[in-house]
């Protein structure tokens, strides 16, 4: 249920009141008594999302995860050519020239 924010003109005695939507406003006040009584416009309740559990990744289960280490491209310490010197080697194909195909014989 909302929070309705109220203040009293006459008093101004400020409340908060915890009603349904559908609910009429209060017209007296719970202090003085008077019916002097507005509703107040709040900023409204804003939402915070932290801890665990808001991530995708907060649920993965411990298979996906092994599967996923697994999944990872290899450093270069282990003796595999890295992505950097796979371009290298793209580089240097494209700067040799190309070789003739011998002409077919009819």
């Amino acid at each position: 249920m909302p929070t309705y924010e109220y203040e009293c003109r006459d008093c101004e005695h400020a409340f908060e009141m915890f009603q349904s939507m559908s609910a009429k406003p209060v017209k007296a006040c719970p202090k003085c008594k008077k019916r002097k009584v507005r509703r107040l416009i709040g900023a409204g309740a804003g939402l915070i999302f932290k801890g665990s559990g808001f991530y995708e990744t907060d649920y993965r289960s411990d298979s996906y995860k092994k599967a996923a280490d697994a999944d990872k491209p290899a450093s270069s310490s282990d003796g595999k050519a890295s992505d950097k010197d796979k371009g290298d080697e793209k580089k240097a194909k494209k700067a040799e020239p190309k070789k003739k195909k011998p002409a077919k014989k009819e």
